[in-house]
């Protein structure tokens, strides 16, 4: 059964379609109803519907405005316009917002039931698309060219050379347009998992994130050791503009397609094919963070302000230590050092061959601490664990003891300068709203681009800093400023409205008497009645 929101503001057809229709018998429950794009718009965050059923011409936001904006939030919602026979060529220009449907009105019940009908059939033909067993044999010849690139940083020509030689084999294969050789490209690491935490990535799973993927930007992706790999290729404009989008698109399809949760690692974006690898490992360092953090979503550049590629083969033990220096628990941090280490001590090898070792376990801590930290973080630890020049011991198990309070020094220090981190742009992001709320155009996307960082992670640290949301705070703000001029000033509704960010004053009397529970006019009224009686 599919969910639906339906937005009109003709009160008495919108009631209309909710009686008439018979919705069990088509595959939907109406969830929702909206009498205007700004009320559709919070219902569709609020609820995530399957379907969006709206009016084209609305008060306050249009279908087409509505469309756009949800696509923002939940990309995965379907949208159907309603709408007159003069609305539907200026509805069709929204036809890059994949709108499912057009439907014209008047509308009988039975025409409407029938296209309902239609729209889940595509609905259903969307959901087996995104879980069908697709081996996609057209890629198979560019993921044999992109996977070593990706997983193996190992070439014997560097430089200018070597970039033109790839950039030149990916067109050969059709991957971009030899016109369009010197792209940008990013990658995604992806993996599902159930209630448990279970990983349940199948390489079947290839075809789900592709069937996304295919609807913004030019890709290839393949399955390894339980994850999706995939390399995204665009302009550095359509990326910034689709990145986030997709990303939210598939962790919105699987959870709601596949029941499973999507944990999601996204590198910096890498000017050429020749850093691929090391944008690779970059998404797995984000996908690292994403195993634990509250959305399953993680971009590298909201986490280390410093790309770190490191162009060797790094041990495993090297990785996992990164990892849960990154976003372990203490406990879990022991425990694997301790189980190291035994390991270690059974191994008969020679003094210098433990020393190379523990050379690049201590390089890997302060790899970490410098991309989370800053360079005096790391001054900081040498201080207090100055274990460069201490870890050279014939006794192990004293080694073993050092290396782990080490270690635990580190990891306290980068998840105290994360924390502090975060604070610091939450704060800056509230600063922001504070003082430039009264600008229409200001939105939580203007603010994470300006302070550079994504609009989920900016979305994340405001919510779990404030308890809100960025649009309840806004408002708030907004609605609190507009009391203060009504009871304050002799300024008209109209100035009143322009001084607190909304160019139209009907829609800010609507959003006022949404949040007072009066309009503007009747608060004044009300305010001054009561003037006399407060001056007694």
């Amino acid at each position: 059964m599919y969910t639906i929101i339906i937005a009109d503001d003709e009160a008495e057809l919108r009631q209309a379609l909710i009686r008439r229709i018979d919705w069990k018998e088509v595959g939907f429950q109406v969830v929702g109803e909206a009498e205007n794009g700004a009320e559709a718009l919070e219902l569709v965050e609020k609820l995530e519907p399957d379907l969006l059923l709206t009016d084209v011409r609305m008060p306050f936001m249009s279908g087409i405005e509505l469309a756009r904006a949800v696509r923002e939030i939940r990309p995965n919602i379907q949208i159907a316009f309603l709408s007159g026979f003069d609305d539907f060529t200026y509805a069709q220009q929204a036809i890059q917002y994949n709108i499912i449907s057009y439907l014209l009105k008047p509308i009988s019940s039975k025409e409407l039931t029938e296209e309902l009908k239609k729209i889940k059939k595509k609905i259903d033909d969307k959901f087996e698309e995104f879980t069908r067993k697709n081996a996609e044999q057209e890629q198979q010849s560019l993921v044999a060219f992109f996977m070593p690139l990706l997983l193996d940083s190992f070439s014997d020509v560097r430089g200018p050379e070597r970039e033109k030689a790839l950039s030149e084999e990916a067109a050969r294969r059709g991957f971009v347009k030899p016109e369009n050789r010197y792209m940008n490209y990013t990658v995604l690491v992806t993996s599902f998992r159930d209630k448990e935490g279970k990983n349940q990535t199948l390489e079947s799973g290839v075809n789900a994130i592709n069937t996304i993927l295919r609807k913004y930007v030019r890709h290839v992706s393949f399955y390894t050791d339980g994850r999706i790999v995939s390399l995204l290729a665009g302009t550095r404009q359509s990326q910034e503009k689709y990145l986030h989008i997709l990303v939210e698109d598939i962790s919105q399809s699987v959870k709601r397609i596949m029941n499973l949760t999507a944990t999601i690692g996204v590198s910096r974006m890498v000017p050429g094919l020749g850093h691929c690898h090391e944008a690779y490992l970059e998404a797995m360092d984000a996908f690292g963070y994403a195993r634990r953090s509250d959305t399953g979503v993680s971009f590298i550049s909201d986490i280390e302000r410093t790309a770190i590629f490191d162009q060797e083969t790094i041990q495993a033990a090297v990785n996992e230590i990164e990892s849960l220096l990154r976003s372990g628990t203490e406990s879990e941090l022991k425990a694997y050092l301790t189980q190291l280490f035994a390991k270690l001590e059974q191994e008969d090898k020679p003094a210098m061959n433990l020393q190379l070792v523990m050379v690049q376990l201590v390089a890997a801590v302060f790899r970490v601490v410098y991309a989370v930290a800053d360079s005096e973080a790391v001054e900081n630890l040498q201080k207090t664990s100055p274990l460069l020049g201490q870890f050279f011991f014939e006794n192990p198990r004293e080694m073993e003891e050092r290396y782990i309070a080490f270690c635990l020094t580190a990891r306290e220090l980068a998840a105290e300068h994360r924390k502090k981190s975060g604070s610091v742009i939450c704060d800056r992001a509230l600063a922001i709203m504070e003082n430039r709320f009264m600008d229409p155009e200001l939105s939580l996307n203007a603010i994470s681009t300006e302070i550079s960082v994504s609009p989920n992670y900016l979305s994340t640290l405001i919510k779990r800093s404030t308890g809100s949301t960025f649009i309840d705070l806004l408002t708030r703000k907004r609605m609190k400023t507009a009391k203060k001029l009504l009871l304050d000033t002799p300024m008209k509704i109209r100035e009143i409205s322009e001084k607190c960010g909304y160019n139209d004053q009907h829609y800010f009397s609507y959003c006022f008497k949404k949040y007072e529970g009066i309009s503007p006019n009747a608060c004044r009224r009300k305010f001054e009645s009561e003037l006399p009686e407060l001056s007694e």
